[in-house]
């Protein structure tokens, strides 16, 4: 009888050290339903980009991606739950950029000098999606990037000698 006690408590103990981990997971990855006004971007790419992907500005985490869509035009039509505290500028620019070498997506807000607010539902019109590193280098590497010479440039070779006056050569 007293290994089933034993037993028993050792349960309720693991059980509640289970909950405090799950308790702690959701606090500390802010898995938590968003708090903050929505806003959403349309992009012609957001590859890499998920649900709950950050969104920055300066530098700093100001809100996170709460769903990805497909519009009639195949747009990305992505939404953000921004926090109250950050007013974003009517013209604010978002970009999807790599969160580093081999990181994940992110939405780069940029602010304009605008003096209107968005407000909850508010639609960011300055947009630019995510370009892949593999287009980037065939670009570099099949588009000639740096080696066709200017449109202005004389093409190569000697120089033309002038005519001599009187139009007789």
């Amino acid at each position: 009888m007293g290994r089933n006690i034993v037993e028993t408590i050792i349960g309720a103990l693991v059980l509640c050290v289970a909950g405090i981990f799950v308790v702690y997971a959701f606090t500390a990855t802010e898995a938590s339903t968003p708090r903050g006004y929505e806003i959403l971007a349309r992009f012609d790419r957001a590859d890499g980009l998920k649900r709950g992907s950050d969104v920055t500005l300066s530098g700093i985490k100001v809100g996170t991606v709460t769903s990805l869509e497909l519009d009639k035009d195949f747009n990305a039509v992505v939404r953000m739950s921004i926090r109250r505290e950050v007013k974003l500028p009517a013209d604010t620019f978002a970009r999807i950029v790599s969160e580093s070498l081999l990181g994940g997506m992110v939405i780069l807000l940029e602010p304009g000098g605008s003096n209107q607010f968005l407000a909850d539902g508010s639609r960011i019109s300055k947009t630019q999606g995510s370009i892949l590193l593999a287009d980037l280098i065939a670009r570099l590497i099949f588009g000639g990037v740096g080696n066709s010479p200017s449109p202005s440039a004389p093409p190569p070779g000697p120089a033309p000698t002038p005519a001599p006056p009187g139009g007789k050569q």
